[in-house]
């Protein structure tokens, strides 16, 4: 299994297709291997590095708060262990803060980045989300937590199709049969960095070519967040699904995937 130091810890990372190098930065309780319904599309035409964020899956999960610089920082590291001077960067909710970190702090490693559902500050609201999160965790069977995750990130019209409702109740069941379930000391570091994320007065100074994407009827990171890191970014196109969640990525994939390849090799 493919592992590298990298800022005090050991990193799990898996890598999909050849050219360009592409970063892939996964949100909050999830593995890198999320990516693959993606990872399916882009990897034809990208390097598609994808790896577990510290906290979760196969990386390490040490204890106490984690930051969005601190996993900005691994994310360099693992470039660095790789051999990646320069990569195009997609990141995903807690993905899409640290996507801005690196390219606040490591400029001259990103060529340009795609901010999925992204945030540059929490409000009340957000800060409540994200301790309900820690709440549910803790008291939730894995299930039953994927149960409440699902309902926080997937809109109406998805859990409406049967074919979709169907993938919705297939994750419940991996949730409560998976040997490496994410620990509570793991998803509590992560929410703090998604919590204590504040870079608005910092938009100004992101120079790479960025895109922000999203849901219209997100519940989780609403669109007025999204608005606002589009606003602050000098160099940033946007783009917004009606009728669809934080999880629009995977309600509009076929829109999506071919829509986010093309900007990745446009930038």
């Amino acid at each position: 299994m493919p592992h590298v130091e990298t800022n005090g810890i050991k990193m799990y990372y898996e890598e999909r297709g050849s050219g360009d190098p592409v970063i892939l930065i996964m949100g909050i309780t999830a593995p890198g291997a999320v990516w693959e319904f993606h990872a399916d599309d882009w990897s034809q035409h990208f390097r598609c590095t994808m790896g577990d964020n510290r906290g979760v899956g196969s990386s390490d999960k040490p204890p106490g708060d984690y930051s969005s610089e601190m996993m900005a920082d691994d994310y360099a590291g693992l470039m660095d262990a790789l051999g990646i001077e320069q990569a195009r960067v997609v990141g995903v909710s807690m993905g899409s803060i640290i996507a801005q970190q690196m390219a606040l702090r490591h400029p001259q490693k990103v060529k340009s980045a795609v901010l999925m559902c992204p945030w540059a500050r929490c409000d009340r609201y957000a800060k409540s989300v994200f301790q309900h999160m820690k709440d549910c965790k803790a008291r939730l069977t894995p299930a039953e937590f994927m149960e409440w995750v699902q309902v926080l990130i997937f809109t109406k019209p998805f859990w409406d199709n049967d074919d979709a409702y169907q993938s919705l109740v297939d994750g419940r069941k991996d949730a409560a049969v998976g040997e490496a379930p994410q620990p509570l000391h793991g998803l509590e570091g992560q929410a703090a960095a998604c919590v204590n994320h504040d870079v608005f007065d910092k938009l100004k100074d992101i120079q790479c070519p960025c895109l922000v994407i999203g849901g219209k009827d997100d519940i989780f990171t609403p669109k007025w967040m999204a608005d606002e890191v589009a606003a602050g970014i000098p160099n940033c196109e946007q783009h917004a699904y009606d009728g669809a969640g934080h999880a629009f990525h995977w309600e509009c994939g076929e829109d999506f995937n071919p829509r986010v390849r093309e900007w990745l090799k446009a930038h």
